[in-house]
């Protein structure tokens, strides 16, 4: 019988890790995409910059969140979410079969499907991050790094898909002694971008199913013994908010009394100060405003001129770190405001570098170089890391203040990113800052 409740918070944590794997799978696989569908779409290197406006405005979501709990005061999350999750499937599903269409828009070429999806896509992910995090908060700290790790996996397994995937190869035709070189040859993927897709419209159905387990695992009735009389795994029902005078007992872990027998002699835990709140809820906006918006919009431009390679690896690697630096923070997590600020200040530098890149774009230094790409490549993963440990670090330290914590740390990180995206499309957009190259043309040479 002891085994039965250590089985049931295992298969706890798996669920929810999978249920966090939905939050930003669809936004994070488009943009693991990216060095595969942008020599294909008429935008081209400007496509980053359009797909982190969109994003922003996915910040819309919130306003949906908003009025649903307005309306429906008292239903929780559990309908907000589902809604989140049917629309993700069915986005990644319709982008797999669409997002090749080009039409006409005041003159210009445009990928109205492509960038359409990726619109409704970005609401599904932007309202994730105000709904799923308050559904967590009727489960121990523990289960919120689960969440995490799955929302890590929500980039690491796009980015092995991309990774599996390659990324197309060019070949310039050699320049002849007289007349015009033929046209570039171009080596295709292992396979195509409906297919890298398709297979995230599968984990997306994963993370839904993932989801409708845990409904079905949590409630239970808090009078009866789920698993006998041994250290037992009791919860409240999930996504519903408790009417007065009803206390819901929380998933505990193994060997942890249940709450309800006889009052809890230990003290309350300590709750945040004002000003630390303030302080992690600003390094929260700040570095997603960096992640989300400043630097996704400028990265085509910093490493597509070191080749499609560059760009391709720079993108996947990236996007890995973020898994990577839920893992440490699992195992240590700094708690210091002082550490945090140095590792995102560590953070700006490596940003600083790549903004400069992007400036001097077609032509950076060491453009052309092996060191060159790897220098470009090794500064888009540490400060991606980096900024990842500390977003994961600080929403961790904020769980300490209940719901009202996480659902302000939601809103940081989407009013982050949306700034940040907002301020980087008129340079990129509008008075074109940021220069592109054309294939086989060289454009630093004497």
């Amino acid at each position: 019988m002891a085994a039965a409740p250590l089985g049931r918070v295992v298969l706890t944590h798996m669920l929810v890790a999978l249920f966090g794997m939905g939050s930003w799978t669809a936004v994070n696989g488009i943009w693991v995409e990216l060095p595969v569908v942008v020599k294909d779409l008429p935008e081209g290197w400007s496509l980053p910059s359009y797909l982190s406006v969109l994003v922003a405005l996915g910040n819309l979501g919130l306003l949906l969140v908003a009025l649903w709990r307005r309306l429906a005061p008292g239903k929780g999350e559990r309908i907000p979410i589902q809604v989140v999750q049917a629309l993700s499937v069915l986005g990644t599903a319709l982008l797999a079969l669409l997002w090749h269409r080009v039409a006409t828009v005041a003159g210009q070429h445009h990928s109205v499907a492509f960038l359409t999806l990726a619109l409704v896509l970005a609401l599904a992910c932007c309202a994730s991050n105000v709904i799923f995090l308050p559904f967590l908060s009727h489960l121990p700290p523990a289960f919120l790094r689960s969440f995490f790790l799955g929302q890590g996996l929500s980039a690491l397994l796009p980015c092995v898909l991309a990774l599996v995937q390659g990324v197309g190869r060019l070949e310039c035709a050699p320049v002849p002694t007289n007349g015009t070189p033929g046209p570039p040859h171009n080596f295709p993927e292992r396979f195509p971008a409906s297919t890298f897709f398709w297979a995230l419209t599968a984990l997306l159905v994963t993370s839904a199913a993932a989801f409708q387990g845990l409904l079905l695992l949590l409630p239970s009735p808090p009078s009866v013994p789920t698993w006998g009389p041994g250290p037992g795994l009791r919860v409240g029902a999930p996504g519903v908010e408790e009417e007065e005078g009803e206390a819901a007992l929380p998933l505990q872990e193994p060997g942890v009394q249940a709450a309800g027998t006889m009052p809890n002699p230990d003290p309350e835990p300590p709750r945040l100060l004002p000003v630390r709140s303030a302080c992690l809820l600003g390094l929260l906006a700040v570095t997603n405003a960096l992640t989300n918006g400043v630097l996704p919009a400028i990265q085509s431009f910093s490493c597509l001129p070191y080749g499609r390679l560059a760009y391709h690896l720079a993108v996947v690697l990236g996007s890995a770190a973020n898994p990577l630096a839920c893992f440490l923070a699992m195992g240590v997590l700094c708690r210091s405001l002082a550490g945090l600020g140095g590792l995102s200040l560590l953070g700006v530098l490596f940003g600083a570098y790549l903004m400069a890149l992007g400036v001097l774009s077609p032509c950076p230094p060491l453009v052309g170089t092996t060191a060159g790409t790897v220098l470009v490549v090794l500064s888009w993963v540490l400060c991606l890391g980096l900024f990842s440990y500390v977003k994961v670090a600080a929403s961790s330290l904020l769980h300490g203040g209940g719901q009202p914590a996480l659902l302000a740390a939601g809103v940081a990180i989407q009013v982050g990113s949306l700034l940040g995206a907002v301020a980087m499309f008129p340079p990129t957009s509008i008075y074109h800052v940021f220069r592109s190259g054309k294939d086989c043309v060289d454009p630093c040479g004497p």
